[in-house]
């Protein structure tokens, strides 16, 4: 992942080192397993806990130079490490395979990935909760297909986007549990040559659950739901990026992403004020859903294993969860302190000259003994006056004036459907379900 959307707490998880130091304790709790067995000595797993308790570096160029003679990347791996440790090391990986070590060091990663992730999103969420309870009974226009439709608030937006946030957490922590398993299980999964004790043993020692059939590799659907669930993650960051994009947009401008003093917005215009931001969290929500479907289609290995997934997970794995990590934090930043401006909300609500309060009319009329057909056709004509003089006209003073109208409705009761607050009225209810109280 190029650095510009990286931070340091991600990026360390995936660097070569930390991955190496991953290995051996793989490794060594396997061989400290087998050796409270009786099947190794003692020896050697005091041996390699000895080397480790110095608190070693770990010579990732000279692994790598093993490795180009060898051309097998945990065999390298073990190489260095018995030239550390001496003669005992030659009971490392006794009866295991590399994919033990290379699917439950990656299980530990991506553990350790959600972890992070899920600290995100509270921060996310907390965000979010802030700013929706700040603005729960702001006035604004809600919008379909982009048009003008019926007030809502701009609270009521932030609760959606954290009721989303918080179901895309649980997915998360599913996607989590699934993800935290562990494979010591030798030559195609049989165990043939140890003892299903000392998976268990690892797995402890690591917080991982042993994999109960694993052909040699964790099975991959698990990595394929994990990164499907960061997709998704992705997808609701696009969302909300997306609204606060329209929403700056200057016949609109609701709310715009903070400006910072000496920030500039076009190198040849300078009164651009630009939603840099949200932009950019588009663009990274596509990187990151872009590992998705790679992940789906490493299910399907040959047989009992296969390393069609090797060269895959070694792009998806460190890309997706930097990638989002980045986006998390930048969103909450954006949600933090996003610029709201209510008087423009009320002035946009009033653009139409009342069109947003049609459907009360219509429900009044019929409920008043009109039919619908004849009810929507009276509101519709007066309606298409307002809009076609672009909000100059008055809906309520044009259907006060139209005599079909008040033969069922009298100017009073047209009056009383133009109240604001009768849309809001359930605003309460709708946040008790979101944030509860």
């Amino acid at each position: 992942m190029i650095p510009r959307y990286a931070r340091p707490e991600m990026t360390a998880l995936w660097e070569p080192e930390a991955k190496f130091r991953i290995w051996f304790e793989i490794e060594a709790h396997a061989t400290q397993a087998l050796a409270d067995r009786g099947v190794v000595p003692e020896s050697a797993a005091k041996a390699l806990w000895d080397w480790w308790a110095t608190g070693p570096t770990i010579d990732v160029a000279a692994i790598d130079a093993i490795e180009a003679v060898t051309k097998h990347d945990v065999i390298a791996f073990l190489t260095w490490v018995a030239e550390q440790v001496g003669h005992e090391a030659r009971f490392m990986h006794q009866g295991m395979t590399s994919s033990d070590v290379l699917d439950t060091c990656l299980a530990v990663q991506l553990t350790r990935a959600a972890d992070i992730l899920l600290s995100d999103l509270d921060a996310l969420l907390e965000a979010i909760e802030r700013r929706a309870h700040e603005h729960k009974m702001t006035p604004t226009i809600g919008r379909s297909h982009g048009i003008h439709a019926e007030p809502v608030t701009f609270g009521l937006k932030m609760a959606e986007a954290y009721a989303e946030f918080a179901r895309n957490k649980a997915r998360l922590e599913a996607a989590r549990a699934d993800i935290a398993t562990c494979a010591i299980s030798g030559a195609v999964g049989t165990f043939a040559n140890i003892d299903p004790e000392v998976e268990a043993y690892v797995a402890d020692k690591l917080g991982l659950t042993p994999e109960p059939v694993s052909t040699q590799v964790i099975p991959r659907d698990r990595h394929a739901m994990f990164f499907a669930t960061l997709g998704v993650i992705a997808s609701s960051i696009e969302r909300l990026a997306t609204e606060v994009r329209h929403l700056q947009r200057t016949e609109v401008l609701e709310a715009e992403e903070y400006f910072s003093p000496g920030q500039k917005g076009s190198s040849a215009m300078p009164h651009k004020r630009n939603p840099v931001l949200t932009e950019n969290l588009t663009g990274l929500a596509r990187m990151v859903r872009s590992a998705a479907i790679p992940a789906m289609e490493n299910v399907a290995l040959w047989h009992e294993r296969d390393i069609s997934h090797s060269s895959v997970e070694r792009y998806i794995g460190p890309d997706a969860t930097i990638t989002l990590d980045f986006a998390l934090a930048r969103l909450t930043g954006v949600v933090d302190k996003l610029l709201v401006y209510p008087e423009r909300m009320q002035k946009n609500l009033d653009r139409m000259g009342g069109l947003v309060h049609s459907q009360r009319v219509l429900l009044a009329l019929t409920q008043a003994g009109v039919s619908r057909e004849d009810a929507y056709r009276l509101v519709q004509r007066n309606a298409m006056k307002v809009w076609e003089s672009d909000g100059e006209l008055s809906l309520l003073e044009l259907l006060k004036a139209d005599k079909e109208v008040t033969a069922a409705l009298s100017p009073e009761q047209i009056e009383e459907k133009f109240d604001l607050d009768y849309h809001l009225k359930h605003v309460d209810t709708i946040f008790a379900r979101v944030f509860g109280g």
